[in-house]
């Protein structure tokens, strides 16, 4: 049995595939990883408590250039990341939101990470939205990374 983990998002999230079928993805975030398939959810802390729980090495390749994602996660906003570089970068404390400006002489604000937001059809993921979306709608969030929004998203469906 031979596992290979493709980068999506470099050193930060994998597609895991058994026989070039995907079985799940991977994820890395605040020291540890997060397997997540239709059957299960792990956390690993190395890849030796991997090896040990799928009872074989995993083959990790590196994104070319080629096959970057679209959403180029480059910049951060009090360690939340953005697709743009950020200005006027600022914290809600109340709201618990970082926030931050597309120029510096911008005045709609946008919400760092990753979001999940209710609105009349259901709800639905979001990568940087604007502050007055998640004023108006209900939301949960910020995510650090797109697995844990979408695993708050999977929650929310159901």
């Amino acid at each position: 049995m031979t596992l290979k983990a493709k980068s999506v998002v470099k050193d930060k999230f994998w597609i895991v595939t058994h026989d070039e079928k995907r079985i799940g993805t991977m994820s890395y975030s605040d020291d540890r990883y997060m397997f997540s398939s239709r059957a299960e959810t792990c956390f690993f802390d190395n890849k030796r408590q991997m090896k040990k729980r799928f009872g074989t090495d995993i083959v990790w390749t590196d994104v070319t250039p080629v096959e970057e994602v679209e959403t180029d996660v480059s910049h951060f906003v009090h360690n939340f990341p953005t697709s743009v570089k950020p200005h006027n970068t600022m914290f809600d404390v109340k709201r618990k939101l970082p926030l931050f400006t597309k120029s510096n002489s911008s005045k709609s604000s946008y919400c760092a990470g990753y979001y999940i937001i209710r609105f009349e059809k259901g709800w639905v993921k979001s990568f940087c939205p604007k502050l007055i979306t998640i004023e108006r709608y209900e939301s949960k969030g910020p995510f650090k990374t797109e697995m844990e929004m979408r695993l708050e998203l999977r929650r929310a469906k159901h």
